[in-house]
Parts: structure tokens; sequence; C-alpha cells
């Protein structure tokens, strides 16, 4: 299932998704992103995560096209901010991150926050794009239960991602089961909590056994919990050691130890009360 950097997960439309990608979270355009894209690329990843509110889709975009590799080999991802909410501006949001990053379709598009009285008419415009084939595939971003129950309620085509913050503190029990039983893939976003995680000692006496780095223990347990994920990076090392995840598995003793860690306890907003 997760035996190299290539392995991907089928979403409900029948669309693959790697499991491993890249994200470009306050990534600098300009060399800094173009450089961390082209690397990864170089290295084998094929996901790439960027955000209109990341202000680098335009980097992003110069560093597929310089990286050789063809397009449908690529999974692109983007998502619409809180501000282009709504069912035009929205659909005008997506010709203007298009245009950005050059491409002339995308594979994943998502609803960045779920922004109060809006969300329902922005899944609208994500359906739209989905029919007219702009878009492999749509989602959502920062969606808890309650979100996604009002998407379920009117939806024509249910989201395939809900791509959240996700780590061992922050474990998401109850939204990881409703996405499952609901095929909707689960995504996480600050896998590695910002780097908080780095000297918990579970997780380092756990990697010591494995001969592995606390990062890439806590990404192979992304990938045991069925979770996509995207760690940031702009060192080609760091890259490399986030792409090694795929020749050991953690025991079921293991998950649970570290399935035992969880606090609840968010780095990001909660969505629930987020001032948009």
């Amino acid at each position: 299932m997760f035996n190299n950097l290539n392995a991907t997960t089928t979403l409900h439309n029948g669309v693959k998704m790697p499991w491993l990608g890249l994200g470009v979270f306050k990534v600098e355009e300009g060399e800094e992103v173009e450089k961390s894209v082209e690397t990864a690329i170089k290295l084998g990843y094929r996901s790439i995560d960027t955000a209109a509110i990341y202000r680098n889709e335009e980097g992003v975009g110069r560093a597929i096209k310089a990286s050789g590799v063809p397009r449908e080999e690529l999974f692109i991802t983007t998502k619409v901010w809180n501000k282009a909410q709504g069912y035009e501006i929205t659909l005008e949001a997506f010709e203007r991150s298009m245009s950005k990053l050059g491409l002339d379709y995308l594979d994943l598009y998502l609803i960045h926050w779920p922004v109060k009285g809006k969300y329902v008419d922005t899944w609208r415009a994500l359906e739209k794009l989905y029919s007219d084939g702009k878009v492999r595939a749509i989602g959502v971003s920062n969606f808890q239960i309650n979100h996604l129950q009002d998407i379920f309620e009117m939806a024509k085509v249910r989201p395939m991602v809900n791509q959240v913050e996700y780590h061992p503190k922050l474990a998401q029990v109850e939204l990881l089961s409703f996405c499952k039983e609901n095929n909707v893939q689960m995504q996480a976003w600050s896998p590695l909590m910002q780097g908080h995680l780095l000297e918990n000692e579970v997780l380092k006496s756990i990697g010591e056994k494995h001969g592995k780095s606390v990062a890439q223990i806590i990404l192979r347990w992304d990938l045991q919990n069925g979770v996509v994920t995207i760690p940031k990076s702009v060192k080609e090392h760091r890259m490399k050691e986030n792409a090694d995840i795929f020749d050991f598995e953690l025991t079921v003793e293991e998950m649970e130890k570290i399935n035992v860690l969880n606090e609840d306890k968010r780095i990001g907003p909660d969505p629930d009360n987020f001032d948009f």
C-alpha cells in the first residue's frame, strides 16, 4: 500500500492522489518556492499543495514548467481564500489561480476555511468547476463534522478530501472516523506541528528502534492511519528524509503509543471559532 513515494490513495471518484506531497505554506514567492518545488519534483515528489493566500502560486507554476515532468504525472492542489468565497466570486478566484499557476486544469481545489454563510455557495461553485472538467477532484480544508454535514445535505458531488491540522497532539479521532465512513480522504497539514514534536521522548524512542527520525515516525503514523500528508520543507535533505518512510512499518503497539499522545491541541485556528 505505502511502498514508495509514488504510492497513491484512490479518491471516491476514482482519481489517484499521492499519499505524500510537498506543502508550500510560508514559502516565499520567487526563488525560494521555485527551488523548493523543483527540488521536490526532482526527488520524486508528484504532489504539490499551495493556496491563493500563500501568494506563491506563480512560483509553483514556474517550477512545474521548469521540472520537465509531464503534467499528467503531477497532482497540483490550490485553495480558494475566505474573502473570495461565494458562487461567482469563487469562479473568478479559480481563474486567477489558474492564470498564476499557468495550468489548463487542476487536480484538487479546496475551500480553505468554512466561512459561515458562504461555504455552501462556494461548494456549488466547486461543483460547477468539477462538472466543467476544470478540476479533477474537489474538497474542503479545516471543515469539522458539522460543516461537512451542511455540505452533504445540499451536495450533488460530495467532497473528496478534507485537509485539516493533524498531528499526534491533535489526532482528530471523531473527524477521521467520520471522514472514513463517508469516503472523504483526510489530509494532514502541519503534520510535524511546526517542529514542536521533534523532542518528544515517546516519538524519539520509537524512532531509535527503527533507525528513523521523529519526523519520519510521525509521517509514517499519518499514512498508517490512512491520512495523506504534505510536510513543508525548503531543504533538500529534509525532503529526502520526509520521503524515506516507505521501508518500515510501525507496530500496533507503537501506533497506540503515538495515539495516546493526543491532547486535542491545536497550533492553528479552531475552525469553529475562527475570525474569518
